[in-house]
Formats: C-alpha cells, sequence, structure tokens
C-alpha cells in the first residue's frame, strides 16, 4: 500500500488505513456540489486540475478531461471518510478477533500452499518472511476475495473535490487525495488500462495487497515476469510489491518485529517510554534502566526499540510489547499498532497451520 499510511495501515492498512497526506493549502471552494449520478464534468475545479494534470504529466488533455468529467460523485464516501465518534476503548483482543480467525487462517494456508515458490523467492529476494507477506495480504483483502466494489476514479474523485470539510485534516487530505487521482490518472494512460474498470477501497487502494495509486507506480512489481504490473490477479505481483514495499520503508532482514515484555515501569518512567507512541528511540538497557524487562536474547537487540501499548477496554489489563524497526515498518502500510499485531500475528497462525 501502501501508502503511509496510509492508511495507514489499511491500510491497507490499512489502511487505515490511511494516515498518510502532504501539503497543507485550503482547497479552492467548489463551485457546485456533485450529487448522485452528476457528472465532474460539471465542475469547473475539476477540469482545471485536469488540464493541469495533463500538461505536467504531457497526456492528452481531451482523455484526462473526459476521463475526469465522467467520475462521479459517491455520496457514502465522505460518510465513510468521517472520524468516528470518540467513545468506545480500544480494545487489542477485539481488534485481533477480526482478523486473526480460522477463515482467514484456512484461506492464508490455500494462498500460501498456492504460491509456495513466490512466497520463498520474494523472501530471498527482499528479505521480508514469507508470514509477514501472507499476514498482509490476509488482513487487507482476505487473500483477494474482499478487494473492494467502488470505482476507484469515483472513490478519488469524491475526496478530491468533496472531502467531508467536518474532518479535522480536512485541507491536507484533500490535497493526498489529489495527487492519489493524478497518478491514478497517469499509470493507467501509460499503462493502458481502462481507469473505469478498476475497482477498490473507498479511499481508492486496489489489489490483493490494497496498494494506493503512488504506492503501485512507486514500489508494484512485474513478478511473476509477464511484462505487466497486476496486483489484481497475479497473485506473484501481490507478493513481490508488498515485500518491495517494506524494503523502501526500512525493513531489516533476519529482525523480529517485536519482543515480549514483562512490565515494571511506573510513572515518569513509563510516560516517557510511551511518549514517542511507535517510533522506536529506547535500546534494551534504557527500557530495562525504567523498569522494562525484555526477553535474554533481546538485551543484545541491535537498534531502537518502542514501547507499545494495546489497550485491552476501559476495564482490561493493556498489553505491552517492545516493537522493533520491523514493527513501525508495517506501521507503513498502516498507521496503526493494533493492525501491525494483527499483521504479524495472522502470519505467524497461518505458518503454524501450514507445518500441522
Amino acid at each position: 500500500m501502501t501508502t503511509q499510511r496510509l492508511i495507514s495501515s489499511c491500510l491497507l492498512g490499512l489502511a487505515s488505513a490511511l494516515s498518510l497526506g502532504a501539503g497543507a493549502a485550503q482547497p479552492a471552494p467548489a463551485a457546485k456540489t456533485v450529487q448522485g449520478s452528476t457528472p465532474y464534468g460539471e465542475r469547473a475545479d475539476a477540469m482545471q486540475m485536469a488540464a493541469d494534470i495533463a500538461a505536467r504529466h504531457d497526456l492528452p488533455v481531451e482523455w484526462v478531461r473526459s476521463t475526469m468529467a465522467q467520475a462521479r460523485f459517491l455520496p457514502q464516501v465522505p460518510r465513510l471518510m468521517t472520524p468516528a465518534a470518540q467513545g468506545a476503548a480500544k480494545n487489542w483482543t477485539v481488534y485481533r478477533s477480526r482478523f486473526v480467525e480460522p477463515v482467514r487462517i484456512r484461506a492464508g494456508v490455500r494462498f500460501w500452499q498456492a504460491n509456495a515458490a513466490a512466497l520463498a523467492r520474494a523472501e530471498k529476494t527482499y528479505g521480508v518472511p514469507a508470514e509477514i507477506i501472507v499476514g498482509i495480504i490476509g488482513v487487507e483483502t482476505i487473500y483477494g476475495q474482499q478487494m473492494g466494489n467502488f470505482r476507484v476514479i469515483d472513490a478519488l474523485a469524491t475526496l478530491s473535490f468533496d472531502f467531508p470539510a467536518a474532518h479535522p485534516r480536512a485541507a491536507a487530505r484533500t490535497e493526498y487525495f489529489r495527487g492519489e487521482l493524478e497518478q491514478f490518472l497517469r499509470f493507467t494512460h501509460r499503462a493502458g488500462m481502462d481507469p473505469f474498470s478498476l475497482r477498490g477501497s473507498y479511499a481508492g487502494a486496489m489489489g490483493m495487497g490494497q496498494f494506493m495509486p503512488s504506492s503501485w507506480v512507486k514500489w508494484a512489481v512485474d513478478f511473476d515476469g509477464d511484462n505487466r504490473i497486476d496486483l489484481f490477479g497475479s497473485a506473484a505481483d501481490a507478493i513481490g510489491s508488498v515485500a518491495n514495499y517494506f524494503v523502501a520503508h526500512g525493513w531489516k532482514p533476519g529482525m523480529p518485529t517485536h519482543y515480549p515484555v514483562v512490565m515494571r515501569a511506573q510513572g515518569s518512567d513509563l510516560a516517557a517510554l510511551l511518549a514517542p507512541d511507535i517510533l522506536p528511540q529506547f535500546t534494551a538497557s534504557d527500557m530495562a534502566a525504567r523498569g522494562v524487562q525484555l526477553p535474554s536474547g533481546a538485551a543484545a537487540h541491535p537498534g531502537p526499540l518502542a514501547l507499545v501499548k494495546l489497550e485491552n477496554g476501559a476495564e482490561g489489563q493493556p498489553l505491552y510489547i517492545a516493537g522493533t524497526e520491523n514493527f513501525y515498518a508495517i506501521t507503513r502500510y498502516n498507521w496503526s499498532s493494533y493492525y501491525a499485531l494483527s499483521v504479524t500475528e495472522l502470519g505467524q497462525e497461518v505458518a503454524a497451520a501450514m507445518r500441522r
């Protein structure tokens, strides 16, 4: 995804998924709210953006304008993008049960068995374990079973020109989605793809791994060697692309994603350890000095760690883990520690089921 999040993460994902975004310029006010089946061809701002995209990327202006003109407002998309009201406490146990469950595990075994050679080659080529790749594709789409039914051009146009104004980051998110719409038009034209045939999530994420258009352009790979990239129908391309995404976002071959901890940190020590959130900033000895005991094998961990807290509802005891740089790399797919641990544990469960 392939995003930063994107997605986040859903990602993704996360996903998720989408904590990505760039720029904070206030979008120009819409000339007219597009409703129902009214095409964006009636919007001056949409047609101006089409002309700008064509000029920036040397695309046929009439093709870009015609394509943009046929995009349609999806009224459910702004509702889905509006943040939920604050209320229920986060609950890791409930969150995990949505993704690390028998249906996904069985589907993951079938996916791994059918694509064992591609997974092994991706692990050798990129250094990303097969179980992490399997975990991502399982959490994102149940191995291609749920890739989304929204026309991508409609979802991206809606979020580019009618992003919900009540969102706390409406300006930045509008700019982000306009960038994604631009990349979508660019790569579909260059690849000779029909922009109206591609379907994905309400945020415009596509394929088995739910890549946003910019992630497709930057990190998708032709891993099956047929001279085209197909993240919808080629499991090999999806596998290689997920692995390549992780390498680009700092994956360290051979490094665990996290360690269990024994928690004795309290007060200011605990607050200091939690302050960077999921960004690794502490050595194992730093953690030990503040009351967080790692397993004996982790004492010599060769990089920074983050103390990650996963809530278990208002009454339950939280789960604490020490996240490595690879745990952080998973959150680049979807900015969520809950997502990253679900990906890891789903992959582990599928790997265990493969051995049975």
